[in-house]
């Protein structure tokens, strides 16, 4: 692989890179409506930051790797975009959160952002030999991005994430699995395997046990990880309720923010109740 931008040797491999591009660039702005709510209340509601810090630490990872295995400008470009992104969301957060939660985000970043970061590429640069590099990286990122997208499974009656933000998880694994096959990268390749299953079984899930419960909720994010961008309307969701043996798919970033989902409905039901 070599030439421009996004030159490689395989044509596919260039498609599906720029599709990645595309998708997660979507993906980073889908928080935009939510930190325009937090920047008009002048507060943070209660939600956590932990998807963003997470969301970060998960950027810089892969733009390290990215510029040590050399070749792999769509995974710089992209992580490159996310890393200011996220560090924005965080910003805003720290600005507008309370104290207690303003030291906590705080404490998190450094401890995940810059010192567990810092650890890794210390270690990588001055104790792995170059040959052994992108193994010993691609291997970090490889089981971080799993366990980002992997869950435990639960045997609960709860809902499930909206169709749409589960459709961009799969469009998005789609597009960075190929993109890693034909590169012939199994460490970007692999995580997006289960990426894809578990964002397809939400679909498939979703279309079999959702009950008309409508639901206002607001269009949030994982880490590298839901729907389209700020121009997005804020959309109804079926709320689905599933039957004690089935076990729910969640994605762990995710979590936090389908709480925010929840306070964000509650208060506009009691307000809807007051009405009539």
């Amino acid at each position: 692989m070599a030439g421009g931008l996004f030159s490689m040797e395989h044509p596919w491999a260039s498609a599906f890179g720029i599709l990645g591009n595309i998708v997660s660039f979507l993906v980073f702005l889908a928080p935009t409506p939510t930190f325009l709510r937090v920047y008009r209340k002048k507060s943070t509601e209660g939600f956590s930051s932990v998807p963003y810090v997470v969301a970060l630490f998960s950027c810089a990872l892969w733009i390290f790797y990215a510029l040590v295995k050399t070749n792999s400008s769509p995974l710089l470009t992209i992580n490159a975009f996310g890393c200011v992104v996220e560090s924005a969301y965080i910003l805003i957060y720290l600005i507008y959160a309370p104290r207690t939660a303003r030291l906590r985000t705080l404490a998190s970043f450094f401890l995940v952002n810059v010192t567990a970061f810092s650890l890794i590429v210390i270690v990588t640069l001055m104790l792995v030999a170059e040959p052994q590099r992108v193994k010993v990286l691609g291997s970090i990122c490889l089981a971080f991005s799993m366990a980002v997208f992997v869950a435990p499974m639960r045997q609960t009656a709860r809902s499930f994430m909206p169709f749409s933000l589960s459709f961009f998880l799969t469009l998005s694994a789609v597009a960075w699995f190929f993109y890693g096959l034909f590169t012939k990268d199994l460490y970007v390749a692999l995580p997006n395997v289960g990426g894809f299953f578990f964002s397809f079984t939400q679909m498939v899930l979703y279309f079999c046990y959702r009950k008309p419960k409508p639901a206002a909720v607001l269009p949030t994010t994982a880490t590298d990880s839901t729907l389209a961008g700020a121009t997005l309307p804020v959309e109804e969701v079926m709320v689905m309720e599933l039957p004690l043996a089935v076990p729910e798919v969640t994605i762990p970033v995710l979590a936090e923010l389908q709480k925010l989902e929840q306070q964000v409905a509650s208060p506009r039901k009691a307000a809807a109740a007051k009405a009539f």
